[in-house]
């Protein structure tokens, strides 16, 4: 497309660029541009340590619902207990080197972990991420 410079000009005498084009102005603010990659200083407001209830897929339609990161604070096995017991699904505790205990149920039992680590263990839920199709 070309443009006949009769019909474009710039003018530059404030602090805004004026854009003449075909009797269509747009006005850039130079002054008030922000960079949207600047440090805001609220890195203290994200956690480090997030809770991961993932579900894996076993064999057909069986599936095994994990809770990892858990606080070392709590008790994994009593919380494994108090969870077979209102879900009503068998479970156990892995114990591995890099991630700590983890927590393996029955079944998918995700929406349910969720709702008692918000409610009966008093867990932010923006701590929790839940993974999984």
């Amino acid at each position: 497309m070309f443009l006949p410079w009769s019909t474009f000009s710039i003018y530059t005498d404030s602090p805004f660029i004026f854009v003449s084009f075909h009797q269509v102005e747009v006005v850039l603010n130079l002054l008030t541009s922000a960079d949207p990659f600047a440090d805001t200083g609220d890195d203290d407001s994200q956690p480090t340590n997030y809770i991961h209830i993932r579900i894996q897929q076993r064999n057909g339609r069986k599936t095994l619902t994990t809770v990892q990161g858990l606080p070392s604070e709590y008790d994994s096995k009593r919380i494994l207990k108090v969870l077979k017991k209102d879900f009503g699904c068998n479970g156990n505790v892995v114990k591995d080197e890099e991630l700590g205990d983890v927590i393996q149920l029955q079944g998918d039992q995700r929406a349910k972990v969720l709702e008692f680590l918000t409610t009966q263990l008093g867990l932010k839920k923006k701590n929790i991420k839940v993974h999984g199709f």
